[in-house]
């Protein structure tokens, strides 16, 4: 007989997703202590999760935020453009304000901290399974944050990234195939809109809200 069909109807069916074993592991045994938990299915990848879930349709995805290849916001998209009922509670390490901002903009449920408590993991968990939102009192306040900035181009970012790296303006536009005047341009928008005065505040300021890439 299928394990799933012994279930209790109660029972809180998760897939947990980390691509580092030990915390993987050990997630799926410290939530299998809960009587109404259950880990049905666990994934180091996200090319794993689309698998999984299809087979085991979980009522929560307990998603880690950085995953070999592509990542759990990206993940996370996918399963809910697949499946729009997946409820996805990101676990991650980092909690910036774009990143929190892009999890929620695709669709997750939750967001927490892997510093928080387990009973807050707990709690997180069961509030996602009823359908309704988790975010702590902080990342909610970051979230807000977020929502007050301006949103950056898809070229600014590509801009800012060039420009941690130290190239010129000259060197920006040979890279991207854009004029010298353009890239001025673009420089002074994305620092109007992140509130910097020079390219090393903008680079900071991008870092911290996780806008950009840290390679």
């Amino acid at each position: 007989m299928d394990e799933e069909a012994m279930l209790p109807s109660t029972a809180i069916t998760i897939l947990v997703v980390d691509d580092h074993f030990v915390v993987r592991s050990g997630l799926a045994a410290s939530l299998g202590l809960e009587a109404d938990l259950t880990v049905v299915a666990e994934a180091e990848c996200g090319e794993e999760v689309l698998a999984l879930y299809r087979r085991h349709r979980p009522a929560v995805v307990l998603m880690d935020f950085m995953l070999t290849g592509i990542n759990g916001i990206g993940t996370t998209e996918q399963l809910r453009g697949e499946f729009p009922e997946a409820k996805v509670l990101i676990f991650s390490t980092f909690a910036r304000n774009e990143e929190i901002y892009q999890a929620m903009r695709v669709g997750a449920k939750g967001y927490l901290l892997k510093t928080a408590p387990r009973t807050e993991l707990l709690t997180a968990i069961r509030t996602v399974a009823a359908g309704n939102r988790y975010l702590p009192p902080l990342l909610t306040e970051r979230l807000a944050e977020r929502l007050t900035q301006s949103e950056l181009t898809p070229r600014e970012r590509e801009i800012l990234q060039l420009i941690r790296h130290g190239r010129s303006n000259k060197e920006i536009g040979a890279t991207l195939f854009i004029a010298e005047d353009t890239v001025k341009r673009h420089v002074s928008n994305l620092m109007q809109k992140l509130q910097v005065g020079d390219r090393a505040q903008a680079v900071a300021e991008a870092v911290r809200r996780g806008l950009i890439a840290l390679d």
